[in-house]
């Protein structure tokens, strides 16, 4: 890996590219959308196919989303008739102001995934662990030579970015999803806000919430205010680290109100929250609403309190021999992490490291 010649803050990073249809939101989208097709099981046959119909009808599938099957690590198989451990690459994007995008190609574009996250759910589903990649971490991406890892996308399309992080860990994706950050607007208002635990203080300097004060504890969100905390990162020292944070601290807060036997038990707010994200997801073809039903068979007992959160840690930011501003990866943490997963045994990870409330 090329060393940094100096140590400083990234700059921010190009904006990335819109779908071509507005179809793609995230990991706790697809989660909440899970807990919903177990509960709404209870209501009725009907209730439940039209739910089913909403997401496969709304979301965009991505028709090549892997690569070469040579070119991947193996497929773990069941054992003694459980479950096995499942991966899914989330990637999430701002489309303000950008041109469209091309889920399906796999030619070199100018698209960029703004949010990655590897989503790993053990085989024994009794929690979900989320690890944040940053935008700007410097990898190898296959083919292509030492990169900021957000850039697999514009080299080599989705299939790209999977071989990217497959690489990275040595481990399988199973499924992938692209998430678009004003899906976010519609869930929070479906809800009817979410509460927040705001870390650091703010007030956007630009866009549509410019000058609104994010005062520090807890409050509640609308629609606009929640799409904006997502977003900023001007406003703080460390930018993109504390964007993640708060992406972080909004999707835990999605996750405890969507599986909320409140949520979860009214159909007016189970059918808004489906209808109103289904459109801003773009997934793989097997992740259909059959495939995140059976799932949620599994994640019936997850409560808000089993999901972890936490950001792939780095050894801070720098500069590349081309003069790029980059994240400087930690190939130890990345070595035990890509272990841990191997072995099923991220909590473990996550126990040694204290990460159980996140980095």
């Amino acid at each position: 890996m090329t060393l940094p010649t100096e140590i400083e803050n990234a700059e921010p990073e190009s904006r990335p590219r819109r779908q071509k249809n507005p179809k793609k939101t995230a990991r706790n989208v697809l989660l909440g959308f899970a807990a919903v097709v177990l509960i709404a099981g209870i209501i009725g046959g009907a209730y439940i196919y039209n739910l089913a119909q909403t997401f496969n009808s709304g979301t965009t599938k991505i028709d090549s989303a892997f690569p070469e099957e040579s070119l991947r690590p193996q497929k773990t198989e069941p054992t003694n008739g459980a479950a096995a451990p499942m991966n899914i690459l989330v990637m999430g994007s701002d489309t303000r102001g950008s041109a469209e995008l091309d889920v399906d190609t796999s030619a070199s574009t100018d698209q960029r995934a703004d949010t990655l996250m590897l989503v790993h759910i053990p085989a024994d589903r009794k929690n979900v662990y989320a690890v944040s990649l940053m935008r700007d971490l410097w990898v190898n991406i296959p083919g292509k030579g030492e990169s900021k890892i957000n850039s697999a996308l514009a080299l080599g399309g989705v299939p790209l970015m999977v071989q990217t992080v497959e690489s990275l860990f040595q481990q399988r994706i199973d499924h992938v999803a692209m998430v678009d950050f004003e899906g976010f607007k519609g869930l929070t208002d479906a809800l009817g806000g979410v509460e927040v635990d705001v870390k650091i203080p703010f007030a956007p300097a630009s866009g549509p919430m410019k000058g609104h004060y994010y005062a520090a504890g807890k409050q509640t969100l609308n629609g606009d205010e929640a799409l904006a905390f997502v977003r900023e990162r001007k406003s703080f020292s460390d930018g993109d680290y504390q964007r993640v944070r708060n992406q972080q601290t909004y999707m835990e807060a999605i996750i405890s109100k969507t599986i909320a036997r409140e949520t979860l038990t009214n159909p007016v707010t189970v059918n808004s929250m489906v209808t109103a994200v289904s459109p801003y997801i773009s997934v793989d073809k097997s992740f259909d609403a059959a495939a995140i039903g059976n799932l949620a068979v599994g994640l019936r007992d997850l409560r808000a309190s089993d999901t972890v959160m936490f950001t792939l840690p780095t050894l801070g930011t720098g500069t590349s021999v081309d003069g790029q501003s980059i994240v400087v990866a930690d190939t130890g943490a990345i070595s035990e992490i890509a272990d841990a997963l191997g072995k099923d045994q991220l909590g473990a990870y996550v126990t040694a490291h204290a990460l159980e409330k996140g980095n």
